[in-house]
């Protein structure tokens, strides 16, 4: 793999140059990561995911009641079962180092919210794309 200055990620047989972010929030919202600590753990927890994964984290926020990640990974893997390894696995991971945090009654045995948000984003906006595809016919 490697990554010129426009940012396009070269792998053998495909290039690609995008990026998601991802939202997710606690169970509840329940305000979960109120200490530095508990912040830290986190953070470690969905970077060891991420490495296990193949996936990039170009940014991470860990905020009392949601994550913020800017990611991106290789064509090959789903988005869907990206979000289920962030989300399955540092839950697991968490409530292992913390099961008191589990047992409140608050979030009722689960750490996570079912729902997600995933947008994609590049380096070229929909309308750069667009006006791109539609010069083509004109050369």
């Amino acid at each position: 793999m490697s990554k010129n200055d426009s940012g396009v990620i070269h792998e053998r047989g495909y290039d690609y140059n995008f990026h998601f972010h991802l939202v997710w929030i606690t169970k509840y919202r329940h305000e979960v990561f109120t200490t530095p600590k508990l912040v830290a753990e986190m953070t470690d927890i969905l970077t060891k995911i991420a490495q296990l994964n193949e996936v990039t984290i170009e940014q991470l926020e860990v905020m009392p009641d949601h994550i913020h990640l800017l990611l991106s990974f290789k064509p090959k893997y789903a988005p869907t079962n990206v979000v289920k390894a962030f989300k399955g696995g540092s839950a697991r991971l968490f409530f292992e180092l913390h099961p008191e945090i589990k047992a409140q009654k608050l979030l009722g045995g689960h750490l996570w919210s079912p729902s997600y948000f995933m947008s994609t984003l590049g380096d070229m906006s929909k309308k750069t794309v667009e006006n791109y595809i539609a010069s083509q016919r004109k050369r």
